[in-house]
């Protein structure tokens, strides 16, 4: 495989003869680090490379107990998060009910010769729960 590298500023460039096997590695790196195959090229022609600061197997071992313990949260909380969205939608159905009563009330009023009332408190508390 060809690869061609493009510098950000300038007209100079790199061109570089890969055989499948490295391509394959590099490919591989770029899935597992979630990073750009030309990045990591990058990488290995600049030595931009970090060490990790300890030991990997004990770094991996505890993202491994954190993830755990994030899913162990999530289905704790999963139940609360289902019934808080139930009732929000609970209270959007109810504010809808609740204007549509406003404009009859108010209709009845102007029918029957009074004046309306404008009940600003109410709307505002129904836009407050048709938004959310």
């Amino acid at each position: 495989m060809k690869l061609v590298i493009k510098p950000r500023k300038g007209l100079g460039r790199i061109e570089i003869d890969m055989s499948p096997e490295v391509w394959s590695r590099v490919r591989e790196l770029s899935e597992r680090y979630g990073v750009p195959p030309e990045r990591i090229i990058e990488m290995a022609l600049t030595g931009d490379f970090r060490e990790p600061k300890g030991d990997l197997k004990e770094l991996e071992r505890r993202v491994k107990e954190l993830e755990e313990r994030v899913w162990e949260l999530e289905r704790e909380y999963a139940p609360l998060k289902f019934k808080a969205y139930g009732l929000s939608e609970d209270n959007k159905l109810l504010a809808i009910e609740l204007l549509g009563l406003l404009s009859e009330n108010s209709q009845l009023r102007r029918f029957s010769g009074m004046k309306p009332k404008p009940n600003r408190e109410l709307r505002r508390l129904i836009s407050y729960y048709l938004q959310a």
